[in-house]
This record gives structure tokens, sequence and C-alpha cells, in this order.
């Protein structure tokens, strides 16, 4: 398994963070890997609710079922598993001027689909994907910016 991190500070409190990060439409304008909602059983991302989602990678249109083990000021942590399994934390703290924003995901696959469906993931990650989701959120949390 291969975790890859990123950190940096961000304008808004850890809260106006976790609301931005819990949202479904403005999740879709940050997130390092493309997906499209497919259900969701509350109106936003919160502890013990569940999605499924789906996307490409590496060419294949592939399904996951995602359940947040967390959701409040100090981080939001979740599992989507399908193909592969992505564990995602974006953990949040209090710092001059907003939040310090530390994202990490890790990456696991099994068999031979997932192993390469995993190596794919990590390409991604490997090319600035989740570097490039944190600048966005960064973005979207700067007063009258849309995605």
């Amino acid at each position: 398994m291969r975790t890859w991190t990123t950190q940096t500070t961000v304008t808004g409190l850890p809260g106006e963070v976790l609301a931005l990060l819990t949202e479904p439409d403005a999740i879709a304008c940050w997130t390092p890997v493309p997906f499209e909602l497919i259900d969701l059983d509350t109106d936003r991302l919160m502890a013990g609710s569940r999605a499924r989602v789906r996307g490409r990678l590496a060419g294949r249109t592939l399904e996951f079922d995602v359940a947040v083990l967390a959701a409040d000021d100090e981080r939001l942590a979740l599992v989507a598993t399908g193909p592969i399994s992505i564990d995602v934390e974006y953990a949040l703290r209090p710092a001059a001027g907003g939040s310090e924003l530390r994202a990490s995901v890790s990456v696991r696959g099994s068999g031979l689909i997932g192993r390469v469906l995993a190596q794919a993931t990590d390409a991604l990650m490997a090319a600035g994907a989740l570097d490039l989701a944190v600048t966005r959120i960064a973005r979207q949390l700067k007063p009258a910016l849309a995605c």
C-alpha cells in the first residue's frame, strides 16, 4: 500500500473547510480523481453516511462504495471500496489566517486488475493530483471564487 500526503494552509476556519469537503457539488470541483455521484444517503458527507460513485481510471469505468468514517472540524476520513481500496483523510487544525489542511490518500489493490488500477492511481498521485486537489480546495475557499 502506498500513501500520498500533502499539506497547506488555507483561508477559512476548520468548520468552513469541512463544509467544502463534505458538499457533493463542491467535491466534484476539487477531487483528485473525477467521479460521478450515483447515490448518497444524506445531503452531504457525514460520519456514517454511504455513497456510491462512478469514475474512469486506466481506461475503465469503475464504481466504488464510499463509507464516511469521520466528518468533524478536525477531519474528514473515508474509504472507497471497489476494484481497489482508497483510504482518504483530510485533517484540519486552526492556523494563522485560516486552517492547516493535511491530505492523505492510501491506495491498495489485489489480484492482477487491482494491482494495475492501484498503480494507475499511484501514477496520478505521483503526477501531482493530490497537490492539485488541495490547491483547488484553497481556491474555492477564497471569497467569490467557484470551481
